[in-house]
């Protein structure tokens, strides 16, 4: 079905009707948003806001169906304020001649379609606002301008098709407003579509010279607990992996540190050992369960891959292990199966052949490690002593960050999980157009992209592939979001206006000290959401039972 849609840029038809209601904006067919960034409540905020625009100025051009969404800030409530105040201004200034007949049905995602029949004194109304708009932009001949022109010479001159196309037009745009009333306070903001086919109402209207159309809305969504105030003392654990430990961080950056300073020499009368470096082919098929190789296992295939075998354990368990031995030049295959707990779910379990060919063989010849060596390990240190407390007390410090993000983490996927909430469907779309172009700047932070490049990723094909793939992420971000806003209004929570303004200024300096532009208002609105969330998550950790486990 064709979705009515109604230009910003009209003829002289639409100059017309842009006269009655200039305020009013119909939103149809795609959803335009002016949208902010997700935002992840991570514990205090720890840094100021920092603009977006110097590094988006070239993506922003070719993300068109992007919106306002990256470089506006991030105000995730400011979605929930309804387009109320602008229908309600419209509303009190235009008077319909009589009542709509308005029928509200609940639909799914947190919804509302709205059926609206517009009675013949209402449209006839409109009808004669147009014709006279059309008197006072045309110059008939005969007529002085702005006069007074018979219909059907106005009618004549216009075009009826134009004529009847703008009425239409003027009844929606006068009458929407009043229709919307029934959901004014709910109706999240720039989700209004108009559903109905616009040959179908230019048609009906033609012929009965009335007109009935249909308007969906999101609303806000309604939060639910299970168990209800089940975020009040919680029991949360929280799994901490072992490189986030500070005493085998500091080995492990000293270790490197070390190893960067041995030159590389090839190894010539042996095969591989733990230490060693190897330049290698990876490929691997899987194994079906009557033994014959199956399909490819792309993810697992690598060319020119650079293996350090101390770092072995980071890979599949007992690869390092089936290669030892190894000379450069030669081959080995192998069969392996993958841990149920491997990161893809499609590979865990699966048995697999893998196939190596060595393509070079290097160890390192590594200096004395003694004192001389302290300032080529870390700049400043004399000793090294000097150099462990120095890296000891780094990696504490990290280790203290991780251990309070991890709980963080920890506990907004518990409450995500209490909370039962349908999701609107333009709420989805905005949060998950941020989060690709989050991404984009990513992949553009880390690899110069061609315009050819950067058009095929910023295409509406790959937005929506995206969507679809990360449908289930998007959607617990807004889920954490949502159950962050409502304890925080249900526990009465608050925050100082010293910390607000503190943290408002600090934002709004680097805007001024990368020569940014930016909207106090959004700035201010974004720093009030992250200190919500920080308090929050204070609250929540005050009452919740810890237990920290080491995986």
């Amino acid at each position: 079905m064709e979705l009515c849609v109604i230009s910003t840029t009209m003829t002289t038809a639409a100059k017309a009707i842009n006269l009655f209601h200039p305020s009013i904006t119909i939103r149809v067919s795609s959803r335009l948003f002016q949208s902010d960034s997700v935002l992840q409540f991570g514990g205090r905020l720890k840094k100021p806001i920092r603009p977006l625009e110097t590094t988006m100025s070239c993506v922003s051009r070719k993300f068109g169906f992007l919106g306002d969404s990256m470089s506006n800030g991030g105000d995730f409530k400011r979605r929930f304020a309804a387009a109320s105040p602008a229908v309600e201004t419209s509303v009190k200034e235009d008077k319909l001649p009589a009542d709509l007949k308005v029928t509200e049905t609940v639909q799914a995602n947190s919804s509302v379609k709205l059926s609206v029949e517009v009675p013949k004194i209402v449209c006839e109304d409109c009808y004669q606002r147009v014709l006279t708009e059309f008197m006072k932009l045309s110059k008939v001949p005969g007529f002085r301008p702005k006069t007074r022109v018979p219909e059907n010479i106005i009618v004549g001159f216009v075009g009826r098709p134009y004529v009847l196309r703008a009425t239409v037009e003027s009844i929606l745009k006068r009458t929407l407003p009043h229709a919307m009333e029934s959901v004014t306070g709910r109706a999240l903001k720039d989700s209004i579509q108009i559903v109905s086919s616009f040959p179908d109402m230019e048609k009906a209207y033609s012929q009965l010279k009335t007109l009935s159309y249909e308007v969906v809305v999101d609303v806000v969504p309604e939060l639910r607990w299970n168990p209800e105030d089940g975020y009040k003392n919680m029991k949360v654990v929280v799994e901490l992996g072992e490189e986030i430990d500070a005493k085998k961080a500091c080995e492990r950056q000293l270790r490197q540190k070390y190893k960067s300073l041995g030159a590389l020499k090839i190894v010539i009368d042996r095969g591989l050992q733990v230490g060693d470096l190897a330049v290698v082919d990876i490929s691997a098929t899987t194994i079906d369960e009557d033994g014959s190789t199956g399909q490819a296992i792309p993810d697992a295939e690598s060319k020119g891959f650079h293996f350090d075998t101390e770092e072995g354990n980071k890979l599949l368990p007992g690869f390092l292990d089936s290669i030892t031995g190894i000379r450069a030049g030669e081959s080995k295959t192998f069969t392996l199966v993958f841990p149920e707990s491997w990161k893809q779910e499609n590979l865990r379990g699966q048995r697999a052949q893998f196939t190596v060919d060595c393509k070079e063989l290097f160890y390192r010849d590594l200096p004395t490690l003694d004192d001389s060596l302290a300032d080529k390990l870390l700049p400043g240190c004399t000793t090294l002593k000097e150099v462990e407390e120095t890296l000891s007390k780094r990696c504490q410090e990290m280790e203290e960050e991780a251990k309070e993000q991890a709980t963080d983490n920890a506990v907004l996927e518990q409450i995500r999980k209490m909370v039962e909430v349908e999701i609107p469907q333009s709420l989805f779309e905005e949060q998950g157009r941020q989060f690709y172009g989050a991404r984009l700047l990513e992949i553009q932070g880390s690899m110069k992209l061609t315009e050819d490049q950067l058009a095929s990723l910023s295409s509406q094909k790959a937005v929506n592939e995206f969507l679809e793939t990360q449908r289930e992420s998007i959607t617990n971000i807004i889920k954490q979001n949502l159950a962050v806003g409502d304890i925080f209004k249900r526990e009465n929570l608050e925050f100082s206006t010293d910390e607000l303004v503190k943290e408002v200024e600090n934002s709004i300096s680097e805007f001024k000290k990368h020569k940014q532009e930016y909207d106090e208002e959004r700035v201010k609105d974004q720093v009030q959401e992250i200190l919500e969330g920080a308090k929050v998550l204070e609250w929540l950790k005050e009452r919740a039972e810890i237990q920290y486990i080491t995986r």
